[in-house]
């Protein structure tokens, strides 16, 4: 088996804007545990930052504090960039090429959010023959209300979970995942 940690959309928008996560509590310092844990390992790290091209753009518009990573993750180092305009990681990106070029057969997901460009990314990964490790505690989310329905942070987040175990990827913790690399 050889890894490679994505590490999706750790924005200031997540934080400071006006999607902030709201579960799992500790969501960040898990993600940077695994960069940390991952760089220790030799293990690559991509970081992947999401951008919506329209110049009137509410969220993660090109060249806004919302869009910038978060100093946490700007402050480590990483072996990739990728930017991507829709959720999944590998639509529109060279993300595939770089993987394969590196002879990875298994992704890491991290960062945000769970139910959005985490799942489609590791349902592309799974898809595209790569075997997947969704980290639990290490993606997290917020509350949705729209014109379908209300769902809760936890709520949305578990189902998620439930959903990767039960095809595309291994649901585990970042300690267990920390475990499973050392």
């Amino acid at each position: 088996m050889k890894r490679a940690l994505l590490v999706i959309d750790v924005q200031n928008e997540y934080f400071t804007g006006r999607m902030k996560i709201t579960h799992p509590p500790g969501s960040l310092n898990n993600i940077l545990m695994l960069i940390d844990g991952a760089r220790s390992k030799g293990v690559p790290v991509v970081v992947i930052r999401h951008t919506v091209p329209q110049e009137n753009a509410l969220f993660f518009r090109k060249g806004t504090e919302g869009w910038n990573l978060h100093p946490e993750i700007a402050a480590r180092p990483y072996d990739h960039l990728v930017e991507k305009n829709l959720p999944g990681s590998f639509t529109g990106t060279d993300l595939e090429l770089w993987l394969r070029g590196r002879s990875i057969d298994t992704v890491a997901i991290s960062g945000y959010m769970t139910q959005m460009c985490c799942d489609t990314t590791a349902r592309q990964a799974y898809h595209l023959g790569f075997a997947v490790e969704f980290v639990s505690d290490a993606t997290g989310t917020l509350s949705v209300s729209n014109a379908a329905g209300r769902v809760t942070d936890e709520e949305l987040h578990r189902a998620i979970l439930v959903t990767q175990a039960m095809r595309f990827a291994k649901v585990l913790t970042a300690g267990e995942w920390m475990d499973s690399v050392s």
